[in-house]
Order: structure tokens, then sequence, then C-alpha cells
């Protein structure tokens, strides 16, 4: 009853006075410039064009008249004049209401944004809305986003990117306010600041390492052998799919190795899943692990896997990121026969296969193991600096690769370059600003403490750089002691960023170590003002190798896996509710008129109460940290009333891959409703033709480096057998004794031995003759056994596959109807 006579007494948004000065052109402007006054002229490329102040008004005597008889690239554009005289001025978060009349002879025309910032100065902010073509005058409206922190002022004005005109006239800009229902608190006070998290009792059926979000709403988990290699000697290789909706998993053949394989939602909604682990290292360390070259697609109506075509190549731990036409393009990871794979692979939307090697451009650079391929606004791809295992590329840890040019041009800024093994990266919200976050990291082969770095770049700006951010909120940490608080510069590898609804990012998981000493920590970083809200409710279980945490249609974060060096895993599910599910009634999505989007489009949705923005989220694909295809699409508001709201879709594919997408309507509270599913991008050629004829900035387009020489064809690079930061010599292939051990750890037998046993390995088996850590001085085959370390504390239980247990472990509880499919360490 309290939350209906709430929303009942909601007053409706407020409109205000027109905020524009000569909005109808009807003023001259003074000396040279023929534009009215308050009006300039604005664009960039290579174009013709022309300005007119023509009588062909929609009132008055005046309108703004732009025409483009040629075009290769940019735009032109009447804009409001940048200065404190034309330029309307703003509240920050306050939102303003748009308006024009126009007429036009082409379809490429948007209305533009830009903000004059009170430190950085005027700047591009978004484009809003795409104008269909119009033979007679119409009139356009649409909603700002909520103005940043440090706006004082706004410009604006429509741009033509193709050749023809658009007309316009009448200009008006209103400041509104949605109304904020009053915040309920509806759990304790400490959750409704920090949230909370819930561990469900059903636990995980498999050694999930990939997880992907389906656009049924269900949750694909692959395992592969799992890190198992018992599992991978019997041909054992399993997937489950979870069910929100009732909390089941349901066990699904798995046809090959998946075990860190690359996964990414094909446009029409399948998961095209490449490459995994031919086969694991040897006992000797001399040969690494071996990449598969096959190649399946996931089809989440029949649950099954289907053959592709195979890869050029394997590629163990690859990148995949879509691309603005559908085409997938895969980059790094390991060959058949361990070495660097150093081919770009491209798998082709139109033709649904992996083209061969002649048919894509190549620069023969090897990008490491998953490295972080980020799809900027105009086709280009941002390699962030983040990866897995190892150190960073060559140069300055991130650049830009140009496909169509086939060039790589290293950028600025990135801290710590070689010390981001296992750090996330993530395109902030909204994607339309072009701003990215690194944060965290390590490095497996020097074992350094993991960092606390938050970096973040710009790729708006004509020469982009990453600068420095807040550090990341320390938490407690387990050594194998207990928890303790983290000091000065401890922070965390392993770590995972979550875009959220409300349009924050949720961070969470990690360990101090590789592979070891998991912290419990989680804050929400604000990409409106670049800050932690630290001490949020931290995951009670540890989250650290093969760990991930995701989105939930209804606005919930799951979490899953931890594998550390020992060869346990954790089967422990964990959900996380944020605060801003914890404010009170949710606003509701009552209908959504059409479920298949186009680019450029006005879609009209219902919802029962007043929004205050709404956004696509594209559905997770996540492994070891890296998802670069996660993003968070604004979708400009034309209010049509308080219940009716037209939502105006970006015409730039490359801001929104096609695909399936979570489409959330958030209040002014920020609370979300649960997620509607829809589906962005027609036919493959539609998307094709839009990516050809988006408007597209000139962002990063000064770079202050010359593209790096291009490298001559070769077929791999060497890459040590010890990539993966493992001393093979000890245990099984599942184990992970650490090559250098934490620098706090002294070099002996007796505190090696000691640290192993407080991480819980187990007696190790020493494979061969060398005992490189020497773990083993009685030389009886047993590492860190009776009598190698004379009063330390060593393990009293076997593990590393020393010996078998007596009494093999039990399987992890699956619901009724899930069969049993592993029985390895709990």
């Amino acid at each position: 009853m309290t939350s209906g006579l709430l929303l009942a007494a909601q007053p409706p948004a407020a409109a205000g006075i027109n905020l524009i000065k000569n909005p109808g052109f009807e003023n001259p402007g003074t000396g040279a410039d023929t534009m009215p006054a308050c009006w300039s002229r604005s664009g960039w490329g290579d174009n013709d064009f022309t300005f007119t102040t023509t009588t062909d008004a929609h009132s008055g005597t005046a309108a703004m008249k732009v025409e483009l008889t040629r075009r290769t690239d940019g735009d032109r554009k009447a804009l409001i004049t940048e200065s404190a005289a034309c330029a309307p001025t703003v509240t920050a978060d306050r939102q303003y209401d748009l308006s024009l009349w126009y007429k036009s002879t082409t379809p490429d025309a948007a209305i533009t944004l830009f903000r004059h910032d009170t430190t950085a100065g005027w700047q591009y902010w978004t484009d809003l809305k795409t104008l269909p073509l119009e033979g007679a005058y119409t009139r356009a409206e649409v909603r700002t986003p909520v103005v940043p922190p440090g706006t004082d002022r706004i410009a604006w004005g429509v741009s033509v990117f193709g050749t023809g005109s658009v007309t316009t006239d009448d200009y008006v800009m209103e400041e509104v306010t949605p109304p904020a229902p009053e915040p309920e608190c509806t759990g304790t006070a400490e959750e409704c600041a920090k949230g909370k998290w819930e561990v469900l009792p059903t636990k995980n059926p498999v050694r999930s390492m990939h997880s992907v979000v389906l656009h049924n709403g269900k949750v694909l988990l692959i395992a592969g052998s799992g890190n198992n290699p018992e599992m991978f000697e019997a041909g054992t290789f399993t997937s489950a799919v979870y069910d929100p909706a009732n909390g089941s998993f349901r066990t699904i053949p798995t046809p090959v190795d998946m075990f860190c394989a690359g996964h990414v939602q094909l446009s029409d909604g399948r998961v095209l899943v490449m490459s995994g682990n031919k086969g694991y290292p040897s006992a000797d360390g001399t040969i690494g692990y071996q990449g598969l070259k096959d190649s399946y697609v996931f089809d989440p109506a029949t649950e099954t896997y289907v053959k592709t075509n195979d890869m050029n190549g394997g590629h163990w731990y690859p990148s995949a990121t879509i691309l603005g036409n559908g085409d997938v393009i895969s980059f790094g990871g390991l060959k058949e026969d361990s070495t660097g794979n150093v081919t770009a692979e491209k798998f082709s939307a139109t033709q649904h296969k992996w083209l061969p090697m002649n048919e894509v451009n190549q620069t023969w650079s090897y990008w490491g193991l998953y490295p972080s391929m980020i799809l900027m606004q105009d086709g280009r791809l941002f390699y962030s600096g983040s990866h897995t295992f190892g150190n960073g590329t060559p140069g300055t840890g991130a650049s830009i690769y140009d496909y169509d040019a086939n060039t790589i041009t290293d950028v600025p800024g990135l801290r710590n370059k070689d010390q981001r093994d296992e750090s996330a990266s993530v395109l902030l919200p909204p994607a339309q600003d072009q701003r990215v976050l690194t944060l965290g990291g390590g490095n497996n082969e020097t074992n350094p403490v993991a960092n606390r770095l938050t970096d973040i770049i710009d790729l708006k700006q004509p020469s982009p750089a990453y600068v420095a951010g807040p550090p990341i909120p320390h938490g407690l940490v387990d050594q194998g002691t207990g928890k303790r608080p983290q000091t000065g510069a401890e922070g965390k590898m392993y770590v995972s960023a979550v875009l959220l609804p409300d349009g924050t990012v949720l961070e969470t998981g990690g360990a101090l170590h590789d592979r070891a000493d998991p912290v419990y920590e989680a804050s929400i970083f604000d990409p409106a003002t670049d800050t932690y809200r630290a001490g949020m409710a931290a995951d009670p279980v540890p989250r650290g190798y093969h760990s991930s945490a995701f989105l939930l249609p209804d606005g919930r974060v799951m979490a899953v896996g931890d594998n550390p060096g020992n060869g346990t895993y954790n089967h422990d599910v964990s959900i996380y509710t944020p605060p801003y599910l914890l404010k009170g009634p949710r606003p509701r999505i009552t209908s959504v008129i059409d479920g298949r989007w186009n680019y450029g489009d006005t879609q009209r949705i219902t919802v029962d109460r007043p929004i205050a923005k709404a956004e696509l989220i594209r559905p997770a694909a996540v492994t070891h940290s890296s998802d670069p295809n996660q993003r968070f699409v604004d979708l400009p508001l034309s209010v049509i009333d308080d219940r009716t709201i037209d939502l105006n879709v970006t015409g730039n594919p490359n801001l929104a891959p096609p695909g399936w997408y979570m489409l959330f309507a958030v209040d002014a509270n920020g609370v979300p409703s649960v997620a509607e599913w829809v589906h962005l991008g027609g036919p493959a050629a539609m998307a094709a033709e839009a990516e050809r004829s988006a408007h597209v900035h000139d962002f990063a387009d000064d770079l202050t480096a010359a593209p790096k020489k291009r490298l001559k064809k070769r077929d791999s690079v060497p890459v040590s057998p010890r990539v993966a930061g493992c001393d093979r010599h000890y245990g099984t292939a599942g184990v992970c004794v650490p090559t250098v051990f934490p620098k706090e750890v002294k070099a002996t037998a007796k505190a090696r031995c000691e640290w192993l046993a407080r991480h819980d390995y187990g007696r190790l088996k020493v494979n061969g003759k060398d005992d490189p850590l020497r773990l083993d001085p009685n030389r009886d085959g047993t590492a860190c056994g009776k009598g190698d370390v004379p009063g330390a504390a060593l393990p009293a239980t076997p593990g590393g596959a020393a010996t078998p247990p007596a009494t093999p472990p039990a399987a992890p509880p699956v619901t009724p109807s899930v069969a049993p499919t592993e029985r390895g360490r709990p």
C-alpha cells in the first residue's frame, strides 16, 4: 500500500523557459561572419558544404540550411556559439529537453552536444538522436543525459554527415526534473549502504572457467576439463547451464576441451567458442599448454554445441571481439606446439566461418594471452594493456590497432605496464563517452604483490593517453593465517569489473598474489566523478584465479569460481544485490512496442512511472577478468509523457555491435527495472550498411607516436613452457607451484614448504630428478615430505597428486535433474 501511494504522489516532470538565445536565427550576426547571432559554423573532415540563412522558415523569416554536396568523411553543423554570452548555462545532475523543427534531404543527420568543463574547457559530449529523412517541417525532441559534474554550459546543433541538406528552425532547450521517488530502505541500514551477498545452497556442478549470459536469461558455464588433467585424459569435458528463474543447473555434453578457450556473443545470440586446450604441459616442463584449432557455436535454444570450420591455428587464451558488422576478430594465444600465435583470425558473420589467413589483414604481432581488445567508435581496436600471464606487449603496453590501415600505434600513460597480468579493463558507461578503465593486476613471472592501480583513458581525445585514477580501495587479505587488513600498495589481480545499470562499475574479487592469497573487498566506481565508493559488501567466497562475476538481467551480480595453485576449485555460487535494489519499488517496463531494433531507430516503450534514463547492456562473456565486449549504451529519451518514452538508438554499430542486449529503465534514484531483451541490428547487411554510414567523430586521429614498423611474416614466436608461472617439476599439471615465490618468502626449503603448507598444497610428487626449488632435500621423490625440513610446519595430508586420497571427495551437490560430472578435489 505504501509503495502504491508513493508512486501515485509523484508529480510530472516540469519544463522550464527556453534557454536558447536567437532560437529562430532571426537576429543577424555582426562583422564579416554571415552566421546569425550566437550561432557558429562547425564540423570537420573532407567535404564540400554551404551554410545558408534561408527564408524557408518554420516560423518567422529565417532558418538555417546546412548542405553537403560532396563527402569523404567528417560532418558540418550549425552550432550554438561556444561562449559565455551564447551557450546556455546548465546545472550538474539536471537534465534538459531539447527540440527543434527540421526538414531534410539526407537521413545522415544527428543532434550533437558539446559541454564546457570548468577545468578542461569545451569538449564533445554525445550524439543524442538520429533525424529521419523528412520532406516537410517536423519536430524532433530529445532529453539530455544527466549533466556531468564540473559542466557549466552546453552547446548543441544538428550534424550533417551525408550528402544532402538539413534545414532547422525554432530551437528550444528547457530544464526538466524527472521526479525521484522517496528512497525506502528495504534491508538493514548496512545492506542499503553496501549491498548484500548470498551464497546459493546449490553448488556449481562444473569447474567453470568461462561465463556467458544468454539472451534467454540463462547462464552458460564452460569448464572443459576444468584445469583437471585427469578429466582431460578421460576425455570428460563439461559445461552447465544455470537458470536463475528456478536455481537449477543442467549439464551439457561438451565436445572438446574448452578449458581456456575464447568466446563471444554472435549477432544472432548464439555463442562462438574458439580454441581451447589440446594438451597440458609435460611433467618435465619442456612442453607448455597447447592450443586447439577447433571452433564451435553454442545454441541457447537447443543447448548444444555445433561445429564450425577450424581456425587457421591453435589459440589457447585467445581474444575475441565482435565488430560493428557482426564479424569477430581474434588475436594471441598459444599454438598447437605451445609457441605464440602471431596470426589474426576473422570469423565472417555473412559466411559463418573462419576466413582463410590470406583474407585477413596480418601484422604478425604477438599480442600475448587474452589481450583485451576493445572496439572503438570508429571501428579501430584499443588494446588496453590487460592480458593474462607474463609481461605486457613491447612498447608502452597499450595501443590502437587500425585493421583497415593494418597499423599499430602505441598510446602512453599505462603505469606498471608489465604488472597488468589479470587486470581488468572495461569501456566505461556510457559507451558514447569512449573512456576505458583498467584496474589492478600483477605478474605471474615475478610474482610481486598485486597493485592498486587504476588508469583511465579518454579515447575521444585527439591523442589519447592514460591518466592515473584513484587507487583500488583496501580490503582484507588471507595469506593462509587468517584475514588481515591490506596496507600500502597492496591491491589485487584476478579482479572482476561489472557494468551496472545505474551507470557505475562494481569492482569485486581478486587475490594478492598469483593463484594465492584471496582479497575480500568490493567497491563501486562512479565514472561521473572517477571515484570509488569503498567498503561495499564483500563476497564471502574467495574469488581468485578462474573466477568471474557478471550482471544478471534482474540487476543482481553473480560470481563463480576460484582455482588456487593447490589445484582445488570452489564450487560455491554467490549472488550480489547492489544497494540500488534496496531503495524501494523498482520501475517496470510495461511494454516494448518492438523487440527488434535497427540502428538509428526511435523505439517506444511504456513504463509504470517516470524514469531518468534507459540503456542497453551487452550480456557478459567473461573469463580471466576479461570481457572486452562488455558495454553500456545510453539511449537518450524523448519523453512523450511520464509513462510513454521514445528511446533514441545509436546509428553507429561500432558503439553497439549487433546482437541481443538487456534493456534497463532507471529512475532518478538509480533504481533499475528488470531488463527486457531486445535485438539490435537487423540482418547482417543492414549492420554493415549502418557501420559504413555511421556518424563517426575524429577521435584519436592525432596520435603522438608514429605507427610501429610492420613485422615480416613469421610462423610464431617462442613462448616459455613456464608462461603460466608454474614449476612443473612438482605435482600434476593442475597444480601450480610458483616458479617465483612471493618476495616475503625466503629462498629456503623451510620457508617455501611452510608457504606451501599454509596454502594447502599437500605433499607433492617430484617429477623427474631435478629439484630446482630445493623442496626435496632427502631425495625421496616427495617435495616437502617428512625429513625434508626438520621442525617445519608441513602438510599432514596428501595433495598435489603425490598419492591419491584414501576416500575420494564427494561431488558437489546438484539439483535432481543434474548428474554429477566431476570427482576431482573439492
